[in-house]
């Protein structure tokens, strides 16, 4: 999938991929693609709480080899 950005939160404990995802997010323009690789569990539902939450949109979702992949369209 076509991404923006790309922020690589792995080996960040929670809260941290949410902490950097805000930050990573901020510097984008409305509609872009920030794409998020986290390796913490608690991702998987931190993430998409704190998009729907700040009203961005969570495109995909997956796991691949214990790491957890975003794609978060701003909002």
């Amino acid at each position: 999938m076509r991404s923006d950005k790309v922020l690589d939160a792995t080996g960040l404990s929670c809260p941290m991929p949410v902490v950097r995802a805000k930050k990573a997010i901020d510097t984008l323009s409305t509609g872009q693609i920030l794409e998020v690789h986290a390796s913490d569990k608690g991702a998987v539902k931190d993430i998409p709480s704190w998009a729907k939450s700040s009203g961005h949109e969570l495109i995909e979702q997956k796991e691949e080899n214990g790491c957890y992949k975003f794609w978060i369209k701003k909002g």
